[in-house]
């Protein structure tokens, strides 16, 4: 099996996708600690793995708890030694408009799926640098990427998890440790009568599992955008257009939005190494259109 002897934690686990990605994982041949914020949903994924054949611990506690996280990640080790790989899925919805939208619970999904993400991530970091060795996966979503009526807050988090994501991966690459995104589609608590149910009844969360397996093998990729629903997978990217050299003074704000198109061309983009790329190609442009500066 592709996994076989492999370590992982995966959050949010006790239903609906959460649960889907711990089984495949054991199906894999991976020990899986199932962690959930109820004891009684952790134990029967748990459970249901040890059935199969397969090894798995359950393991309940909030994602912002960091006691909790703590707990967990020291139970994980003092059963298997190890930890390869973590999946934060772990998440809530509070979907409204942002007119209608509560401050409460804007930072309420923000704590859940970034910092829930983050406390976890922190927590296995110096065991992941320590062996040399580790794969993380994000959970990001369209919603973040390109936006959903009603998501602001989901959005936003969803899209800070990228911005974690791109960091991490340049940070761990010397370790081995490669950090990647799942944005899924599937049917799930979190799902229901925000799809149709046609489209929901085609979004099964196990069809979406699979996009795991490339992005936690040996040979994973590291800052990978993966879309994965209804069987069908692709890779959503960050890109920077060529752009155009405007140069400044008190005509700069017009000199741009008469280029407002030839910046916006797509055409011959690249998908920067690091995020200081974007300054490197401005003084590059800079120092090749304008006068030496004095």
């Amino acid at each position: 099996m592709t996994l076989e002897g492999r370590v992982a934690i995966v959050t949010g686990a006790g239903g609906g996708l959460g649960r889907q990605h711990a089984l495949y994982l054991a199906r894999q041949g991976a020990h899986v600690a199932v962690n959930d914020l109820g004891q009684e949903a952790a134990d029967a994924v748990a459970a249901e793995i040890v059935a199969a054949g397969g090894q798995a611990i359950a393991v309940a506690g909030s994602v912002t708890d960091e006691a909790a996280v703590s707990a967990m990640v020291e139970r994980t080790l003092a059963t298997w030694g190890r930890i390869d790989i973590l999946i934060n899925n772990a998440g809530i919805l509070r979907d409204k408009s942002f007119a209608k939208m509560s401050l409460d619970d804007f930072r309420l999904v923000v704590e859940v799926h970034l910092m829930g993400a983050a406390v976890c991530s922190k927590a296995v970091w110096e065991i992941m640098r320590g062996q040399g060795y580790g794969r993380i996966v994000m959970t990001t979503s369209s919603s973040g990427l390109y936006g959903n009526f009603g998501q602001a807050n989901y959005g936003a988090a969803k899209m800070a998890l990228v911005g974690l994501m791109q960091t991490l991966a340049i940070e761990g690459e010397k370790y081995d440790i490669r950090v990647n995104c799942l944005a899924p589609t599937a049917a799930t608590q979190m799902t229901e009568g925000v799809l149709s149910g046609t489209s929901l009844s085609r979004l099964d969360p196990a069809l979406v599992s699979p996009a795991l397996l490339p992005l936690v093998v040996d040979d994973a990729p590291t800052r990978a955008i993966v879309c994965a629903g209804a069987g069908h997978f692709a890779r959503a990217y960050v890109t920077l257009t060529p752009g155009e050299y405007i140069g400044g003074g008190p005509e700069a704000g017009e000199r741009l939005q008469a280029a407002w198109a030839m910046i916006s061309e797509p055409t011959g983009s690249v998908v920067p190494d690091y995020g200081f790329t974007q300054a490197e190609r401005e003084v590059a442009s800079a120092e090749a259109r304008a006068a030496p500066v004095v």
